[in-house]
């Protein structure tokens, strides 16, 4: 049967009653057959009319499949009953109006035709499926999800007498066709259900979702059970052991470490039997390996009670044992990661991963869903259902942070979905010392999440047994609908934000209040008592075992002899490494010429049947020459080559940014569009039968959110080239947290290696203070102990040798690339195809005079500025003027400088070119790093911009105006 319109209802079940009670009063139900003798005044239409009963139902309006009594009928197209003609178009009036010139009058609050008793009885059915609605709407505003009882608004529209319904008609049957389960119901029976289903424990927020399938799927799984499950005894066992590992972990940690910070989960202990049914439930529907993040509170404890870590490994850290090994280096215990394999009650195994994070509390959660994307593509997992990502979020940090927004926007994107993120909000009800009421504008923590079309389930944290419903509810829709999908847990902070701290000082009363309040785990102890599920001595005796187990911990930790085994750079990352640079050698790069032209002619070429933009058709022809050597290979040219070399030796190439298909300066051309219908084709794709995968995707318009999806799919994919390229270089500041939280630091505090690729255009050129520079100073200024390659190549070869380096090295390290903009189509900034085939990527590149006698004085400068450096010295005939490039800012050192300066005389004066303020670029570190004289021979001198607040000027006349000072001050005139 059809799916029907709430108003097409009410009539079809009216008027089918009333023709029953025509043909027999006694079969209608008595207060219906009651209602219509008292209102027997017959609408003269009402018998000339077609009749709608259990045989004909009208047209969906929606034209979607019902969902009665759990199944889905397709109905076919509804046809009249014999001696019937066809339905004419039916209207129900709203409560609160009457159709005008329909004949509608007011009596006594209530809309009713004259002498018409179906049309009245319809608009009371109307009226009562108006309620269904508003329960399904609004039920969740009243739900009781507050373990702490904080009052909560009235609903108007959540009272009967809202839609003019009486006392006398709580016993009357009206239909629930609408409910799932049952065909009629008293307004009571009606009422009481809604109410079960949405305004106990749980309130949920679904009705914001515009497919109508999703919809009725949620209604038919909380309303067929009233939104409760059915535990057995060992899941409630299970309930009663988890709450008492997490309530005794936090009494030991309490006690054994007094005053130490660990960002204590009571108040919110039902978060580890979530947990707990999340990954049993995950595991029964086919995942195997979780990746989970969250931040500081209550991590310890998830730690030690879900992902395995050894307390003893934990209390070591409280003891703070080993100074010597973590001098430099290091992070504190609650930002740590740790991986381990979770053995469910059905005896699945799931491996899970919880990953490394900083305090910038939600700023993990793109590097954990990059993380599982990997995973995914690794073993073909296209249904994105073996690994899952899990994220555990904090009230005021998922309402605050703005990196939550861009993670969900993420979600159902090609480039970045992975079938679902289980969000769980751990509502402590505060952040820090602010309440909800200064800390966002609206009603929920989790409202930015109604973006998406997803349910969100407000449930109450004291509440195990509601808990384990809305996890069962949640997991089963994130697998039907590969879509994320949100628990907020209400729970409350037992301390301050850390357990030195007096919440007192700012929120008295609250903290009067939780004072009072008894463990989640004693309060559902009670609640087994009653039910008699389990014995006091029993619980007692599974929390002695949990203490005596801790303190046995706690004593291997504090042995003198104890040894902490760690492991890490095992699985994918064997085999590779990071510590010094030096440590690595350089690798040849260099690729067989007839190789580079198949390669190149294969990306030239497209099907018969795609047609390319006319512009295009030059582009592919030029590369066509390229690649047979008779043009030079300009920068997109090279850089398109570079990728496909690397597919073509079986390394996964991955590329994203705002821009990345064409290029925001059109010089990569890697996705191309057919101009008659729009479909697209990837070169790249198509290079070699056996090549390994080459994804290049346009992101959205998000910089933090997508390099950090970027840099966790590094995490996980070490054998390959995975590349973010910026837009404009300067855009990256938007993504700061990322680099200096994750990318710069991450060997040093984590000891976790990436080779993620950033790509960020940069050079002064009159576009103003926004579009000139990728900030230089601000890598360079977080370069140290060889953390990251910092490089602006200055010719297409380099840029193709440097790529290349990236993947054939066995070291790992975040690759920062500053890369041209004017340079791309500039006629010297080419390269001949020779210099592809043979040697490595330049550290250094030396003057490109023959000679080095007879030299003045010395230029070294990075990028663009070389060029007009080199026409500057052609134009003014400056023979004695040597140019030297540095290609790699860092790690530099004095040895990768000497080759270059060998030849030229003591004291030859060099002079730090560059286009940056005084205050920005290269020169600062390069001073500090060199002082004031070069290798202990040559004065080094500046020739810049004066220092600036602002990177550039707005104005081109002006830039061109500095520009020319900038080249007399280097060549002294």
């Amino acid at each position: 049967m059809e799916k029907q319109s709430p108003n097409s209802m009410s009539l079809a079940f009216v008027e089918g009653l009333y023709a029953d009670y025509l043909r027999d009063p006694a079969s209608v139900p008595e207060d219906w057959r009651g209602y219509f003798e008292t209102n027997a005044t017959l609408d003269p239409e009402f018998s000339r009319r077609p009749q709608l009963g259990p045989s004909f139902a009208p047209p969906s309006v929606f034209g979607v499949s019902a969902q009665r009594n759990g199944y889905h009928a397709e109905a076919p197209a509804p046809a009249p009953s014999p001696k019937r003609s066809p339905q004419p178009a039916l209207h129900l009036v709203r409560p609160d109006e009457g159709p005008r010139g329909s004949g509608y009058e007011r009596s006594n609050g209530s809309f009713a035709r004259a002498g018409s008793a179906v049309s009245d009885a319809a608009v009371q059915q109307d009226r009562v499926d108006a309620l269904v609605r508003a329960y399904r709407v609004r039920g969740h505003m009243i739900a009781q999800i507050d373990p702490l009882g904080l009052p909560r608004g009235a609903q108007p529209e959540l009272d009967p007498a809202f839609y003019d319904l009486t006392d006398a008609d709580y016993d009357r049957q009206f239909s629930s066709r609408t409910i799932f389960g049952a065909e009629t119901l008293t307004l009571r029976e009606i009422i009481q259900r809604l109410s079960n289903t949405y305004c106990r424990s749980i309130g949920v927020q679904f009705m914001h979702i515009d497919d109508l399938e999703v919809k009725n799927w949620l209604q038919e799984r909380m309303e067929g059970s009233s939104n409760r499950t059915t535990l057995s005894r060992e899941e409630q066992l299970r309930i009663l052991v988890k709450l008492t590992d997490a309530v005794i972990f936090e009494e030991f940690i309490q006690k054994k470490f007094l005053g130490a910070k660990s960002f204590s989960l009571e108040g919110a202990e039902s978060l580890i039997p979530l947990l707990s049914f999340a990954i049993e439930r995950a595991a029964l529907l086919g995942t195997n390996e979780i990746v989970l993040g969250m931040a500081h509170r209550g991590r310890l404890n998830v730690l030690a009670n879900i992902l395995g870590k050894s307390p003893r490994n934990i209390f070591r850290e409280f003891e703070d044992a080993d100074p010597e090994l973590y001098i430099g280096r290091g992070d504190v215990k609650y930002h740590l990661g740790h991986s381990s394999d979770y053995i469910t009650a059905s005896g699945k195994r799931v491996h899970l991963s919880l990953s490394f994070n900083p305090s910038h509390l939600e700023y993990v959660d793109p590097v954990v869903l990059g993380r599982v994307r990997a995973k995914q593509d690794r073993i073909g997992d296209t249904s994105r259902c073996r690994k899952m990502g899990l994220l555990i979020h904090g009230d005021a940090a998922f309402a605050g942070e703005g990196i939550v927004q861009e993670t969900l926007n993420l979600s159902q994107l090609d480039a970045y979905t992975t079938g679902g993120t289980l969000h769980v909000i751990v509502n402590n009800q505060i952040g820090f010392t602010t309440p909800p009421s200064q800390g966002r504008s609206s009603t929920y923590a989790t409202d930015v999440a109604k973006m998406l079309q997803i349910p969100i389930f407000h449930v109450n944290g004291e509440d195990p047994e509601a808990v384990a419903q809305v996890v069962r509810l949640a997991m089963d829709f994130r697998r039907t609908f590969s879509r994320d999908v949100v628990i907020d847990m209400y729970c409350y902070r037992r301390h301050g934000h850390n357990e030195s701290d007096e919440p007192a000082f700012t929120q008295p009363l609250l903290y009067t209040a939780i004072a009072e309040r008894s463990s989640v785990r004693d309060g559902y102890l009670e609640h087994l008592l009653r039910m008699g599920e389990v014995t006091r001595e029993e619980a007692d005796q599974i929390a002695i075992e949990r203490r005596e187990q801790l303190e046995l911990e706690l004593s291997e930790a504090r042995r003198k002899d104890y040894v902490n085994q760690q492991d890490w750079l095992g699985g994918v990352w064997q085999g590779y490494q990071g510590g010094k640079d030096a440590d690595t050698p350089d690798v040849e790069t260099g690729v067989k010429r007839e190789t580079l032209t198949e390669l190149m002619t294969r990306m030239s070429e497209v099907p018969e049947t795609f047609h390319p933009h006319t512009k295009i058709v030059r582009v592919l022809k030029q590369r066509q020459e390229m690649g047979a050597g008779t043009k030079p290979l300009d920068w997109g040219a090279a850089e398109v080559l570079c990728l496909a070399t690397l597919a073509a030796e079986g390394y996964r190439v991955r590329m994203t940014g705002q821009d990345a298909g064409r290029a925001t300066f059109s010089q990569r051309h890697a996705v191309l569009h057919d101009v008659e219908d729009g479909h697209s084709y990837v070169p790249l794709c198509h290079v070699h039968p056996n090549q390994a995968p080459v994804e290049v995707y346009n992101s959205p318009l998000s910089e933090a959110g997508v390099m950090g999806f970027e840099y966790g799919y590094s995490l996980d994919w070490p054998d390959g080239l995975v590349l973010w390229e910026a837009q404009f270089g300067d855009f990256v500041n938007a993504a700061q947290v990322i680099v200096d939280q994750f990318l710069t630091s991450a060997e040093d505090k984590w000891m976790r290696l990436s080779g993620l690729t950033l790509l960020l255009p940069h050079g002064f050129e009159g576009q103003g203070p926004e579009h000139s520079s990728a900030r230089v100073e601000r890598f360079l200024m977080q370069a140290a102990e060889d953390n990251i390659q910092v490089c602006q190549p200055s010719t297409p070869a380099q840029h193709f040798h440097l790529l290349r380096r990236q993947v054939l090295r066995r070291i790992r390290k975040p690759l920062i690339v500053f890369t041209p903009k004017s340079l791309l189509r500039h006629p010297s900034a080419t390269s001949a195809l020779d210099a592809f085939t043979s040697g490595k990527f330049q550290r250094v590149l030396p003057d490109t005079r023959p000679e080095p006698k007879n030299t003045s004085r010395i230029f070294m400068c990075t990028g663009k500025i070389y060029y007009e450096l080199e026409k500057t010295r052609h134009e003014r005939k400056r023979d004695d003027i040597a140019i030297i490039r540095l290609e790699q800012l860092y790690p530099l050192t004095a040895e990768h400088l000497k080759p270059a300066f060998e030849g030229y005389a003591d004291g030859t004066p060099v002079y730090w070119v560059q286009d940056e303020p005084e205050n920005m670029g290269a020169w600062r570190f390069i001073r500090m790093r060199f002082g004031g004289e070069l290798l202990g021979r040559f004065p080094l001198h500046r020739v810049s911009r004066s220092e600036s607040a602002s990177p550039a000027t707005g104005s081109p006349a002006a830039h061109k105006i500095e520009h020319q000072r900038l080249m007399d001050d280097a060549f002294g005139t």
